[in-house]
Order: structure tokens, then C-alpha cells, then sequence
């Protein structure tokens, strides 16, 4: 697979997320439509995540889909394919881009190149955490979560008909936005679900907060933040302060106190690091991350930008770099893109400088915190506009009105308990051919389709299985 050698300038992004993102719509918008110019964005996902809202998906409040815009509807002028960039050669100007079935290889020619392929989580390398802790990042993440949460009550209702004692634990590490959010979905899903499950009650459930700050949502300063922790408390969640997790043994989460937490589904939100793919360049890092300057080009590589989590660009105004939020990202994407068309147009570059307007949490309960431009909000009115400035941002008016008409039916009907993706019916038939082979052994009968079982071949036509 090998690129168009033509004379048409070629722009390639690296990266989907709200860097990405807003910086292919800035470029569709001014140098996609030219004949001359070519602009190409390659990204794993052929959707565009709204993150924000994904805690919203693992509590059943939203569908999975309506979170999510397809890039090829987003995208007008821009070429997308959806791959991963395993290589990239600076002095060549190539990438190498793998089909994500991981069975094709192809090269990529570019004449410009914006890295923004995001970050990845950060175990910081302490045990056990990797292959028992779940994240909070991704569209499967939030999917898996859910179903997480589900099966531990079913299970739980089985261990209390049986007579054994259930386990109903959960824990959160990390007290930033992802982990309070996700910790708050968490506590209102499995409370309000327990009506659906006769043998379990509130006293057996366990929700734990672990963050190693004075306060959780550092973000929002010491009032909010003890604000969301008196709320939540109210609410029965414990909320472990001061302490770090150390790592997960025999007895679960292990804390730097001593302590051990045997919880049924934990969710790690402590920490994040630059996509891998940038410890592959021959660039200068702080941090790990890409180091950028205002107009977001790496140094000493021509024709080469760098924005978002991958990046480290430093805010003039407090000296520190731009935090990896989405609210900064979307902003770079932008100015970004106008650079870009600057580089290949001639013009003025434009620095990134930004500050931040505010941010905001749910914390479930339709209760919130905010801090707008140097104003506190807190309870149903910070929830409100948690909700109005976030749907606003959401792009495409399909994807409004389909999480306006959601929010409502929320306030008319239960949860959703269902589990996407269940694995359990070809077990299922698994357990059934493995029992009529060992039966057509026994008995030297065959058993054919069409009389009440089926053959180790035959599909579940009517199960109902996503596949």
C-alpha cells in the first residue's frame, strides 16, 4: 500500500482524539478542499469518543453508541483509514500503518505530520495492577465495565440463594475527574439495581474511593472538593485520602497503610503516560511527553507538530505545562490546524495560549461541582450545567437529541440491566455438543439438527448473541 508520490502537499494526522480531532475539522475547513492538498487522518477507532460522557455509558444512563460520531460523517474533505501507526520515519517522511487485524502492513508518505495519538494508562509499574485492575478510557472500557458491574450482582444473588456470603466491593484508584465520576456512576448503578435482586440489600455493598491527596478533584480546589467528598460520604461511599495503592496481591488491593481491600471489580484512574509510539522518535521528551514549542512544532524537525496528551507545551503564563485535558486539546487542534495552513500557504503562525474557563464534575445523584471562571457552583444547578455545557459540546445535532431523549427516559424508567457481548450462550452450546458427543458415544445414536439440540456446527439463530 503505498501513498500518491504526486506533487500534492500531504498532511497526515496521527491520532483521533479531541486533538486530533478538532484539528482535521480546522483543516477541512481550510486546505482539505484544495487540489493541491491532501490531508489524511489515521486512527485505530473510526469514531470520534466524546469522553466526557463515558462514565454515563457504564452506568447504563446512555447507549454506547450515542457518545460516539463516525469520522468518515464527520470528516467531509479529510481521507481517514483506520489502522495503527507501528513506525515512524522522520528522515524519510514515512509511517508504517498496520490494519488493526494486525495482517497488513502499508507505508504512508507525508510532507507535513501532527502527532496527537493521546496517552495510555500508567500502572507506574506496581504489581498486579495491570492484569486485575480495569480503566476508564476507552468505549470497550466503559462496555466492560458495565458488564463488570451487572455480573457481580448476579453473582452475588446466586452465592445468596446457595447460602454463601456475596461479595459486593468496589474500588476506585484515583481522585481526579475520571476516578470521582466513574466512582459515582459506579454507587448509583449498583444501589438502584439491587431492587431487581431479591437476596441482596444496600449493607452488603462496599464503594471505595483510594486517592493520595489531601482532597479529591484537586482540579477544583479544597472547598469543592470536600464538598464532593461529604456528599458521596453521605451516599456510603468511603473515600480513602492520603494513601497510595501499592498493588494488587492475594488479598486485592494493597494500600501504602498496610491495608488490603478484596474488591469484586476495581477501577484504576491514577495515572496516565504519552502513547508509546513517542518513545520510538528520536525527539526530545519531558515527562514522557513530546516537547513542543508555543506554535506546537517540535524542535529541530521541520514540517513536524505535536499537540495534546503526547505533548509538552508550556503555559507562559504559569510557567508549568498545559494539563491533558480535553478542554485544552480540542483548543490546540484548532490553532493547529491554522498553523499548518500557514506552513504550507505562507502566513502568520498563531501561539497557543489558553486559559482554562473552568471545569466541571458529576457526582452523581444529579448533584455537581463547577468552577466557571473563578466561580464555585455545587448541588442540582452544577449538574445542570454539567449536562448544558457538555451536550453543547457534543458534536452532531443526531447525537444531542439522541442523549437529550435518553436523559429523559432515564427519568421515566429504570436502569438497564442487560450485559452487551455476553460470552455466556456459546458456552452454553459448548456444554450442549460436549454432552450429546459423550451421549452419541454411549449410546451409538446420532443426534441431528432440528430435534431439540444442536450440532457442534449449528449457529444460535435465535439467541439474541451480539456477535
Amino acid at each position: 500500500m503505498q501513498a500518491n508520490g504526486g506533487a500534492k502537499k500531504r498532511v497526515l494526522i496521527v491520532g483521533g482524539g479531541f486533538a486530533g480531532m478538532y484539528a482535521a475539522l480546522e483543516l477541512d475547513k481550510r486546505l482539505a478542499r484544495r487540489a493541491d492538498v491532501s490531508v489524511t487522518m489515521v486512527d485505530r477507532q473510526n469514531f470520534f469518543l466524546f469522553t466526557p460522557m463515558l462514565h454515563e455509558v457504564a452506568a447504563s444512563d446512555l447507549d454506547i453508541t450515542s457518545i460516539v460520531n463516525p469520522m468518515r460523517e464527520l470528516l467531509k474533505h479529510v481521507t481517514f483509514l483506520q489502522g495503527d501507526v507501528t513506525q515512524i520515519d522522520l528522515a524519510s517522511r514515512r509511517v508504517v500503518l498496520q490494519h488493526c487485524g494486525g495482517t497488513e502492513h502499508g507505508v504512508l508518505e507525508y510532507d507535513y505530520l501532527l502527532l496527537c495519538p493521546g496517552a495510555t494508562t500508567n500502572f507506574y509499574n506496581l504489581p498486579g495492577l495491570s492484569e486485575n485492575a480495569r480503566t476508564m478510557s476507552s468505549l470497550r472500557d466503559a462496555v466492560e465495565l458495565r458488564n463488570a458491574l451487572i455480573e457481580s450482582l448476579e453473582e452475588a444473588e446466586v452465592d445468596c440463594v446457595l447460602g454463601d456470603t456475596p461479595l459486593l466491593t468496589y474500588v476506585v484508584a484515583g481522585g481526579g475527574f475520571a476516578g470521582v465520576e466513574t466512582l459515582a456512576a459506579m454507587n448509583d448503578f449498583v444501589r438502584e439495581c439491587l431492587r431487581f435482586y431479591p437476596h441482596l440489600n444496600e449493607e452488603m455493598v462496599r464503594v471505595v474511593l483510594v486517592h493520595d491527596g489531601d482532597y479529591i478533584l484537586p482540579e477544583l480546589g479544597a472547598e469543592l472538593g470536600q464538598y464532593a467528598k461529604q456528599e458521596l460520604e453521605k451516599r456510603k461511599v468511603e473515600i480513602v485520602l492520603k494513601t497510595k495503592v501499592t498493588g494488587y496481591g492475594e488479598e486485592g488491593v494493597q494500600l501504602a497503610d498496610g491495608r488490603s481491600i478484596r474488591p469484586v471489580v476495581f477501577v484504576w484512574t491514577a495515572g496516565v503516560t504519552a502513547n508509546p509510539l513517542v518513545r520510538t522518535l528520536p525527539c526530545q521528551t519531558e515527562r514522557g511527553r513530546l516537547l513542543a514549542n508555543e506554535f506546537m512544532e517540535v524542535p529541530d524537525h521541520a514540517n513536524l507538530w505535536a499537540c495534546g496528551d503526547c505533548a509538552y507545551i508550556v503555559d507562559p503564563k504559569t510557567n508549568k505545562p498545559y494539563p491533558p485535558t480535553a478542554q485544552h486539546a480540542s483548543r490546540m487542534g484548532k490553532v493547529v490546524g491554522q498553523n499548518i495552513e500557514a506552513a504550507i500557504c505562507g502566513g502568520t503562525k498563531k501561539p497557543f495560549v489558553y486559559s482554562s474557563q473552568g471545569a466541571l464534575a458529576a457526582i452523581g445523584r444529579r448533584t455537581g461541582v463547577a468552577l466557571i471562571m473563578g466561580m464555585k457552583f455545587s448541588g442540582v444547578f452544577a449538574w445542570m450545567l454539567w449536562r448544558a455545557i457538555y451536550l453543547a459540546k457534543l458534536p452532531r445535532l443526531e447525537k444531542k437529541i439522541r442523549v437529550v431523549a435518553e436523559w429523559t427516559m432515564n427519568l421515566l424508567f429504570p436502569k438497564d440491566i442487560v450485559q452487551f457481548m455476553s460470552l455466556n450462550a456459546p458456552l452454553v452450546q459448548n456444554t450442549l455438543s460436549s454432552s450429546t458427543a459423550r451421549n452419541q458415544s454411549e449410546t451409538g445414536q446420532t443426534v441431528e439438527p432440528g430435534n431439540g439440540l444442536l450440532s457442534p456446527s449449528q449457529p444460535f439463530a435465535d439467541s439474541g448473541e451480539v456477535r
